[in-house]
């Protein structure tokens, strides 16, 4: 079945729309959705200006912890309390410096997906692409509320369950414990509205941080999913193939379409390798400190008997590692879709087409038997095989 132009026309948006309707929610706010030609001069200066706050925020939650950790804080254990916040919003800030550094690139990545979604044309194509966005949609929506309902309720829960007591003269007050610490010749928590303040500001911050993780994220998830249904439609065509074996022209005409969109899945896959290798290099690597930081937390907050923090602990543990298995899964999931275009090329009854056309496939079995993958830093494969070791890793230093 073959669509009319208006019916590609309408269907093309609708789809694109809904295959990057999560990611624009994730990182408009934060401004770091890419600008296009359509973009106009107001809606460039509210994503500055988003920018600028964004980058406030960050600044007000990471400099005075560090000064609080080097120059006032005392007590050890509370130093290292006050290590797992830091390390997340300083990852989150290096990533989101990574996000608008590559807003061309993933500028280019949506443009080279809105083609793709244009260029549609048969109804079955078109399914197996909406399979594989639905499911980048499910794996983006899974990351929002995970990271969100883990930071953001430990965050809320630490402030107003879990007070500190301190001392103005001789007198005794509770302050709100902030999701990071703060310098108190920067601001006072100790005196209102400071505290009120702070404490506003930080939550604020919370939810810059955890938009910009989920916003890395989805961008990796939707992306890898764009390709392996892509490689799916490329499959259907491959079995296709040999329906037209009588018509050596036609034929001739299928393989060069499939050569030509195998090469510009390859194309997609390097921009978006070029795009995540940093992020992904630098979730790996800071999911892998916070997930021991959180293993050492809930361990000592257990033993102290303070089990709310403990449990909101263990809530950020799962989201964390799930941030983990989501890099790694679609690392995994390209690598192996891409491997089976040469497998469903060698599969294919190819001992039926024209010599000239069994040539051809020769180079696509080839090419595909090169290992496609994702990588954290161009050093770190992601795979199943990595969650497992990163796991395993975190099994060894707690057991």
């Amino acid at each position: 079945m073959h669509y009319t132009r208006k019916t590609v026309d309408t269907s093309y948006r609708n789809s694109s729309n809904y295959s990057l309707q999560l990611n624009r929610w994730f990182l408009k706010p934060v401004g770091a959705w890419p600008s296009s030609a359509t973009t106009t001069i107001q809606e460039k200066v509210v994503s500055v200006i988003l920018i600028v706050v964004c980058w406030s925020l960050l600044a007000f939650a990471i400099f005075p912890g560090i000064l609080n950790i080097l120059f006032e804080e005392t007590n050890v254990q509370k130093k290292l309390r006050a290590v797992g916040p830091l390390l997340h919003w300083s990852t989150a800030a290096i990533n989101y410096f990574a996000l608008l550094l590559r807003s061309r690139d993933i500028r280019q990545c949506v443009q080279h997906m809105k083609t793709d979604w244009r260029t549609v044309t048969q109804l079955g194509d078109r399914e197996v692409m909406l399979k594989y966005a639905r499911i980048g949609r499910f794996v983006a929506g899974l990351c929002a509320i995970f990271m969100h309902s883990g930071v953001f309720s430990h965050s809320v829960l630490q402030a107003f369950t879990m007070p500190e007591i301190a001392y103005i003269g001789n007198e005794t007050v509770q302050v709100y414990v902030l999701p990071c610490p703060t310098y108190s010749k920067f601001i006072d928590i100790r005196y209102n509205p400071a505290s009120d303040i702070a404490l506003t500001l930080q939550l604020l911050s919370s939810i810059v941080v955890n938009s910009v993780t989920v916003g890395a994220s989805s961008l990796a998830a939707v992306f890898a999913m764009h390709a392996c249904g892509q490689v799916n439609v490329l499959m259907r065509w491959l079995n296709q193939l040999v329906d037209d074996r009588k018509q050596f022209d036609k034929v001739q005409r299928r393989l060069a379409v499939i050569v030509e969109h195998h090469l510009r899945i390859l194309s997609f896959v390097a921009r978006m390798e070029t795009l995540l290798n940093q992020i992904c290099f630098v979730e790996l690597l800071g999911c892998t400190i916070k997930l021991c930081m959180l293993g050492y937390y809930i361990i000592t907050g257990w033993n102290v008997i303070e089990k709310e923090t403990s449990i909101a602990y263990m809530i950020i543990y799962v989201s964390v590692t799930f941030n983990i298995f989501i890099f790694c899964y679609i690392g995994e999931a390209l690598t192996e879709q891409c491997k089976q275009v040469g497998e469903i090329a060698y599969m294919t009854d190819w001992y039926l087409l024209p010599h000239k056309t069994v040539l051809g496939l020769i180079l696509i079995i080839s090419r595909s038997s090169v290992m496609i993958k994702l990588t954290a830093g161009k050093m770190v494969h992601l795979s199943i095989a990595s969650f497992g070791a990163v796991s395993a890793y975190e099994d060894v230093t707690f057991s």
